[in-house]
This record gives structure tokens, sequence and C-alpha cells, in this order.
């Protein structure tokens, strides 16, 4: 308490008000001057321990409720002033906690009727999709943050952009990489923009990834990622340069509404520019159609992760040499979806995504194994999925590797097109059951006697009997 300075202005000057004293007259009973109180409860002065422990004898406050007491209040605060529609308003924490301290019933009724908007804005969001499985298509939005904008556009929307891919097939006929496509793309930045590519070491270079300077014409890679990754990370940069204008119209083509929305934009048509360059359309489809779309012997024969022949796998949408409609979906151990897409645009209406008992989340228990499975949506839409964990970044031997799990999916239908088919049970190979039965998400799913639910329906009242308990931890009429 002696080493931190603690300044309880307001709270000193509602014990005084509560106990209908006057300054003076609280400032005779510390045995300190007015002037110095009045400093104390505009927070220009903190509170001693001589002060502290006078308060504790002299008006029996207890000295815990002078430290800290707001702390929980700003942080809900900033999650209030974090908000899409608030964000633009943002106040200094100096102002947060003069709002806490000042006007602490204001604050928690602030935070309150925050979290009673954003349980509204949930179920608007419910309300939205479920009307959009019926086919009646609403016109609800609330504030988004751009990166939420970015999202919903690329998800919507088919995974396949063919201005980029043409002009990935002209810049692998200019490069003629062979089997080395880094050391290419190296000489051609070299080469064409005097562009030297450098991986440094983690302790030059401890939170980034990838770092550009524009000074030393110099693209610095954290050795912290595979190769694979730092491929990527020089391909993005190459094709970022060399299609300016083809990813400028691609980016005006989605209607975002902010420049940060298409800064995130170029963002990811950059990446799928560097994957088109990676795995060039043609070669890719074919040798996937021939390896019947197994992602390991795909990603060893173009020299890519898992991830990146599996995100590929997703794009192969060119008319007249199509592949399987595959749609994938990534999400991290705490239940984050942080990545959609699809060959046909992500399957929200029909997939949904959010049930717990999807086999992306049983991923995280056998890391780096492959798990297959046929899964059956409550309107007999049944759906091939397969999971698999993905490792990030290499870290130190201190750090918790970070790591996420991929589901690749697509509808039952190709099962017999796709090397995974093998592996489901007989059963389900000849589409008579044996799919594990899943929802669109708790909120949105009527299964009864789930137990993996984890919320109510929106669509049901709570049936709470208290004569009868069923197997779900949410019981409904």
């Amino acid at each position: 308490m002696a080493d931190q300075k603690i300044f309880a202005g307001p709270r000193i000057r509602r014990i005084r008000l509560a106990k209908g004293l006057t300054q003076t007259a609280m400032a005779e009973g510390l045995g300190i001057s007015p002037s110095y109180l009045n400093l104390i409860e505009r927070n220009q002065r903190p509170l001693t321990v001589q002060l502290i422990l006078k308060l504790a004898s002299v008006y029996k406050v207890d000295p815990h409720e002078l430290q800290g007491e707001a702390r929980g209040s700003i942080s809900a605060l900033k999650e209030v002033f974090g908000d899409p529609l608030l964000a633009g308003e943002l106040p200094g924490d100096q102002e947060l906690i003069e709002l806490a301290e000042a006007a602490p019933n204001a604050s928690a009724a602030m935070i309150k009727l925050f979290r009673a908007y954003r349980e509204q804005a949930e179920r608007l969001s419910d309300l939205n999709e479920l009307l959009a499985r019926e086919g009646r298509a609403t016109a609800l939005s609330g504030a988004r943050l751009p990166i939420d904008e970015v999202h919903e556009i690329f998800e919507r929307r088919p995974n396949h952009f063919a201005a980029l891919e043409e002009e990935a097939e002209a810049f692998t006929s200019v490069l003629d990489p062979g089997d080395d496509l880094f050391g290419a793309l190296k000489a051609w930045l070299k080469r064409e923009y005097g562009i030297v590519v450098k991986v440094l070491p983690v302790a030059t270079m401890p939170n980034w990834r990838r770092r550009y300077d524009r000074h030393s014409q110099r693209l610095f890679l954290s050795e912290r990622l595979s190769p694979f990754d730092q491929l990527r990370e020089v391909a993005m940069e190459a094709c970022l340069i060399r299609m300016t204008v083809a990813v400028a119209g691609e980016i005006q083509a989605l209607k975002l509404g902010t420049d940060e929305a298409r800064r995130l934009a170029r963002f990811e048509l950059g990446r799928y520019a560097a994957h088109a360059l990676m795995m060039p359309y043609q070669a890719f489809h074919a040798a996937a159609v021939r390896a019947r779309y197994d992602i390991d012997v795909l990603r060893s024969r173009f020299g890519v992760s898992f991830e990146q022949a599996a995100n590929r796998l997703t794009t192969l949408q060119r008319p007249g040499a199509s592949g399987v409609p595959f749609f994938m979906l990534e999400v991290d151990n705490a239940g984050n979806r942080f990545r959609k897409a699809g060959g046909q645009g992500f399957p929200q209406s029909r997939f949904g995504g959010g049930c717990p008992k999807l086999p992306v989340h049983a991923a995280f228990a056998l890391p780096g194994q492959i798990l297959v499975e046929a899964v059956e949506m409550p309107d007999g839409a049944e759906f091939l999925c397969i999971a698999r964990t993905l490792e990030g970044p290499q870290g130190s031997f201190s750090e918790r590797p970070r790591r996420t799990a991929l589901l690749l999916g697509c509808d039952i239908g190709f099962r017999d097109e796709i090397v995974y088919g093998a592996g489901l049970p007989a059963s389900a190979k000849t589409g008579q059951g044996a799919a594990t039965a899943i929802g669109p998400a708790c909120r949105l799913c009527e299964r009864i006697g789930c137990l993996a639910r984890a919320e109510p329906p929106v669509t049901r009242p709570l049936g709470l009997d208290e004569m009868v308990t069923g197997l779900s931890a949410f019981d409904f009429q």
C-alpha cells in the first residue's frame, strides 16, 4: 500500500456527504486542513497511509474500499467504449477512471444498458439468420467493425477471384520458378525493385512476422515462421506489388464501406494471390482430382503446408474446371471462429458452423491427426467433415504455441470423389445414417436431449419443471 499512490477523491467525497459532514468538519476529524482535504477530493493529492488509517479509526472506513474499487467497472467501461458505435468516442484511461470513480452508479447503469443492448443485438442476429434460412432476407444490421464487414463479405461470396488467378498464371510464366519458387521470387524482387529478402532472428523481430523497410529496400521475415509461411509472406509481397491494378479492382467490386475495411481486404486478397502463385490453378486442380483431394499428398507435391493446401481446395471453382465445392472453418481452442470461406460461399444457412459437436473441436485432443466424420443437420442435410489442428509460428521454449483447428467440409454426396470418404462408417458411405447429429448453433437448434447444448434455443421457452429434468443443461418446451 505504501508503494502505490491511491487517488480516491470521489470516494472520500461520498463518504463525507453520506455522514453529513462539511469539508471543515471532516478535515478537523482527520487532523488536516480543509484546503488539503479539498485537494484530495479533487484527486490532486493521493491518500497517505496515515490518512487511510485515520479514516479507518475515525469514520470506520474499510481501507480495501479505498483501493481498486472501480477496477472492474473500468474494465467493463473499456468494453462499452470498444463497441463500434462508440469507438470514435473512446476516452483515455484517466477519463474512464474519473467516470468510474465519480459516478459509480451511473457507470454501473451504463454497463448494464450496454450488456442489454448486446444481448438484443445477438437476438436480432439470430432472428435474421432464422429468417434467412426460411428464404426471407432482411435488412437488419448494426454497427460493425471493419474486420467484421470484411469477414461477412468474404464468407458470403464464392472463394474464387478469376482476375487474380489469371494474374498469378501470368506471373508464374514470368518467374519460370521450376522447383524453387522462393528463390525465383527473391531474384525477381531484387532484379525488378531492388528489394532484398532477409530472415532475421527472434531477438531482432520479436513481434513481427514480416516487415518491409522502404528506406533500405529490405523485406524482413521472422525465423519463427515455417519455410511454408516464409514463402507465403514473400509471395504476398510480390503479388501485391505486381497485381496492384487487379487487386484494386477486386476491392472496388466488394463495395466496402471504410478505408480500414479496404486495407484489410487488400491483405486477404494478397494471401489469396500468394496461394494462387504457390499452387497454380490448372496444375493444382489436376493433381487434386488425381489424388482424390488428399491434402497430405497435395501439400507434399506443391511444397506447402496443410493449411495452405486445404485453403486452396476451397478456391477451385473456375467455370469448366471446377473441383468439389469445399468450405472451411478455422477455430481456436476457446471456440472463437475467425476464418470461414467456401467454394460457393460458406453455407451459413445450411451448415451453421457453431455446433460444439463438430469434429473441429475434438481435433484439439488429437493434435496432428485427421478426423473424418459425417454430420447431419436437423433438416436432414448431411456433410462430410475433415478436421485437423494447425500449428502457428514457432515460439520460444517458455511460450505456449498458438494452435488452431481447421474444418474442411462438403456435401456428403461428394464422398465417393474424396479419399476421406473411405474413413466413414459403412452405413454413412451408403447414406443410411450413422452421421453425428449436429445443429447450426445452440441458440438456433431445437434438438431435444442434446448433451452438448450450451445455450437454450431462442425459438422455444425454457421448460422449468421441478418434477422433470432432462438430459440437456437447458430444458425447453
